[in-house]
């Protein structure tokens, strides 16, 4: 009588055990558990942890809600100026809804693929080459709101969007280089010219201050003579201002000499001063 309680305790102790081994459910800390019983959602959410269900009855999916990094194929598209351009982008999305992310779609990665990759070709065909080059953050923002409005319904939530490279046909980017190397000759000459305009300017100034004082025109040519001489190997060809010979012969010239005494004029015969 004893063999057989221990026999029937030991059979409802290991039947206990294969219970708990097929009913027993480990959630993991970034995942949460959607419970089917009979194909049909019950209950709550399953929070992480160790969960119980029924065998053969429940079935327990676990939804993973990670942030997921999803790579946008290269897509090919004619820009709105008709040009031809290669975009790839990344977009970044997280399940808030494990339950509708389950139920309301068949496979919501696959689904957020297809739908940036298509709302991709639309931003493409919508934005000039200049966009797509300059102005990402806009775009950025617009395919986020894209993708962003049917993964609402399906528990999902796109967190970011971005696009990584803009491959452009080696013609183009020929055209580009050539139009930017244009474009910095234009604003080198524009800087030239200004630089000429301030230093005629200067020039201008300069002359008029030496024309008041010619003095001064004598200084700048001995300056620039011992500038000159200092380089050894040079042959310097001085140019004489004409100034400069007036004034070396007014300093040759002796000055007139003054006369000690003016001639009286001579006595009239009645006395009075002789008529010139």
């Amino acid at each position: 009588m004893v063999d057989e309680l221990l026999v029937a305790a030991a059979a409802v102790g290991s039947a206990g055990v294969v219970y708990l081994a097929a009913a027993a459910r480990v959630v993991k800390q970034y995942e949460r558990g959607v419970l089917f019983r009979l194909g049909r959602v019950t209950g709550d959410v399953r929070e992480p942890g160790l969960n119980l269900i029924i065998p053969f009855v429940d079935r327990l999916h676990r939804i993973n809600m990670q942030i997921v990094t999803m790579p946008i194929p290269a897509q090919e598209g004619i820009t709105r100026d008709n040009v031809t351009v290669r975009v790839d982008a990344v977009v970044y999305f997280r399940v808030v809804d494990a339950a509708s992310a389950l139920v309301k779609v068949e496979d919501y990665k696959f689904a957020v693929s297809q739908m940036a990759q298509t709302s991709l070709r639309s931003i493409i065909g919508k934005s000039d080459l200049d966009d797509l080059l300059s102005n990402r953050e806009k775009l950025n923002q617009g395919l986020e709101l894209m993708i962003d409005s049917p993964a609402v319904g399906w528990g999902i939530q796109v967190d970011r969007v971005e696009i990584k490279d803009v491959s452009l046909p080696d013609t183009m980017k020929r055209s580009m280089a050539r139009q930017a190397e244009a474009d910095r000759e234009r604003r080198a000459r524009i800087i030239n010219a200004d630089a000429e305009l301030q230093a005629s300017k200067k020039l201008a100034e300069a002359a008029q201050q030496m024309s008041d004082t010619p003095t001064a025109l004598q200084l700048r040519l001995l300056q620039t003579v011992m500038a000159v001489a200092a380089e050894k190997n040079s042959t310097l060809v001085l140019p004489i201002p004409v100034e400069l010979l007036h004034f070396l012969e007014r300093g040759a010239q002796p000055p007139p000499a003054e006369p000690d005494h003016l001639p009286q004029p001579a006595p009239h015969a009645n006395g009075g001063p002789h008529p010139g």
